[in-house]
C-alpha cells in the first residue's frame, strides 16, 4: 500500500470507528496541576509528588523575598487576567476550570491573599464553584478559610479566598514537627496503608494552623487526619487530635477543597510523601462533573462567539484543550443525523474536533462518532442512531507553548486560544443531499 493509501485509511478509521485507548487522565483541562508560588509565599519550583503520579504541570514562581513591579504585573497576568487572556490561567474563557487542582504554598496567607486583588481572589471562587479542586499547605489552608478564630473570637478575613466556609486556628507552633493519625474514615486511607498504628511521623510544621471545631463546622467538611502530640515533650498539648488535614466538596459540580496545616509537600520519600500524594489523588478524584452547554435542537445553528466579558457563558468560544458537551434528543425511527462544525470568518486555522456518544459524555478515548481531520470545518453524519440521548463534544486541540522561566511558565505562540475560538454547531435529523 503507498502513503496516500495509508493516510486515506487512516483518515477514515479516525471518524468512523471508536479508539480503544486508557481514559484521559485530564479530560477536558489543559493540565492537571497548577502551584500558586506567589508573592508572600513559598517559591517553590517544583513539587515532587505531582510528577511522580505523572501530571502535568505548571507554576507562577515570584521572587522569594525582594519582589518587584514585574512580580506584581506577572502575577496580576496569571489570577486576575489580561487583555490577551481575559479569564487568567486558572479558567478557560466561559469561567470552566482550566486546571484539574491548584496547590498554594505556605508562607503569608493575608498578604498572598491582598497581592491577589480581589479580581484575582474572585478567580480562585469561581474555579472551585466550576469544577477545579484546591489543595493548600499551611498558608494555604488559611487562605482557603473564612479567617480565623482569635482571643475566643471570630476575625473574618477579607484578604483570604474563602473557599472553604469554615474557620481555622493558630497552632502556635513554629519550626517543629508533629505526628498525625489518619482516622478509619479517612479517605485517604483509599490511597495508601498507613501502617498498623495509622500515624503519620514527624509531619513539618511552621505557623501553620489548624480547623476550628469550636464555633462552626461546614456541613460536609471530612477530617481526613488529626495531630497527635500524645508524649511529645516538643510540641504543645492544645493542637493535639485537632484537625490537621480536612476536604470539602459543596455539591457534585464543585471542585474539592483540601487543607493541611502542615508541611508535607517538600518530601521526596516516606509517608510525608505519600501523604502529599494521597491529598493530589483526593483532589483530583473531586473534580465537579462535567456540564452540558445546550440541548441541540433540529436545524438551528448554535454560534459560540462570545467574548469572557460579554458575561454570557453558554455562548462563549471554547479555550485550549478544552470541551464542549452538548446533547440531542434523537427521536424514534431517525434514519441518519448530520453534525456539522463550522468556522466563524477569520478563525479556520484551528484545530477542532467533533465527537459523539449514545448514552454518555464524548471523549477522545470512549467517542463512538468522531472526526479529527485538522481544522475546524467538519461534518459527522451518524446512520441509525439509537433512540434517546446522544452526546455531542467539540474539543480545541490548539494550544499554547509553554517556555519555563524564572517565574515559572510563560506562554507564546498561539496566544489567541486564550480567549477562545468561536465556532458554531448544527445538527440536522437527516443527511443533507449535496447540491447539484
Amino acid at each position: 500500500m503507498n502513503l496516500k493509501a495509508i493516510f486515506a485509511a487512516s483518515a477514515l478509521l479516525a471518524v468512523s470507528a471508536p479508539m480503544i485507548s486508557a481514559q484521559e487522565s485530564n479530560r477536558g483541562f489543559y493540565k492537571d496541576v497548577f502551584m500558586d508560588s506567589g508573592i508572600r509565599v513559598t517559591s517553590r519550583k517544583d513539587l515532587p509528588t505531582a510528577r511522580s503520579l505523572g501530571y502535568s504541570m505548571e507554576a507562577f514562581i515570584s521572587a522569594p523575598a525582594d519582589f518587584t513591579i514585574i512580580d506584581t504585573i506577572l502575577q496580576n497576568e496569571v489570577f486576575a487576567g489580561s487583555a490577551v487572556d481575559e479569564n487568567g490561567h486558572l479558567l478557560y474563557p466561559d469561567g470552566a476550570p482550566r486546571f484539574r487542582v491548584v496547590y498554594m504554598n505556605g508562607g503569608r496567607a493575608t498578604r498572598h491573599g491582598r497581592s491577589l486583588g480581589e479580581e484575582g481572589r474572585q478567580h480562585y471562587r469561581d474555579y472551585i464553584k466550576a469544577g477545579g479542586s484546591y489543595v493548600g499547605t499551611c498558608a494555604g489552608a488559611y487562605c482557603a478559610s473564612t479567617g480565623y478564630e482569635e482571643h475566643d473570637t471570630l476575625a473574618f478575613q477579607q484578604y483570604y479566598i474563602r473557599i472553604w466556609p469554615g474557620w481555622t486556628e493558630d497552632t502556635d507552633l513554629s519550626t517543629s514537627e508533629t505526628d498525625m493519625t489518619v482516622p478509619k474514615k479517612s479517605p485517604l486511607n483509599k490511597y495508601y496503608d498507613w501502617g498498623n498504628n495509622k500515624t503519620i511521623e514527624n509531619v513539618y510544621h511552621n505557623g501553620g494552623c489548624f480547623g476550628s471545631e469550636r464555633f462552626s463546622w461546614p456541613k460536609g467538611t471530612e477530617v481526613l487526619a488529626r495531630f497527635k502530640t500524645t508524649g511529645r515533650k516538643d510540641v504543645k498539648a492544645i493542637v493535639d487530635g485537632k484537625p490537621s488535614i480536612w476536604a470539602w466538596k459543596e455539591n457534585g459540580e464543585t471542585g474539592r477543597v483540601i487543607c493541611c496545616g502542615s508541611h508535607p509537600e517538600g518530601k521526596v520519600t516516606g509517608e510525608n510523601f505519600y501523604l502529599m500524594r494521597a491529598m493530589l489523588e483526593y483532589a483530583m478524584e473531586g473534580n465537579g462533573a462535567p456540564r452540558v452547554k445546550a440541548a441541540l435542537k433540529d436545524g438551528e445553528s448554535r454560534l459560540m462567539d462570545k467574548m469572557t466579558h460579554e458575561n454570557a457563558p453558554e455562548y462563549t468560544r471554547i479555550g485550549d484543550k478544552q470541551y464542549h458537551h452538548y446533547t440531542y434528543d434523537v427521536p424514534k425511527g431517525c434514519d441518519s443525523l448530520v453534525v456539522k462544525l463550522e468556522s466563524v470568518k477569520g478563525w479556520k486555522n484551528f484545530d477542532l474536533y467533533l465527537y459523539a456518544n449514545s448514552g454518555d459524555f464524548a471523549f477522545s478515548d470512549n467517542a463512538w462518532w468522531r472526526d479529527v481531520t485538522l481544522g475546524v470545518d467538519k461534518t459527522l453524519v451518524i446512520k441509525a442512531p439509537k433512540k434517546g440521548k446522544l452526546y455531542i463534544s467539540v474539543f480545541c486541540d490548539t494550544t499554547v507553548e509553554a517556555e519555563q522561566t524564572a517565574y515559572g511558565e510563560q506562554y507564546k505562540g498561539r496566544l489567541e486560544v486564550l480567549n477562545g475560538v468561536p465556532y458554531k454547531i448544527t445538527v440536522n435529523p437527516k443527511e443533507e443531499t449535496p447540491a447539484k
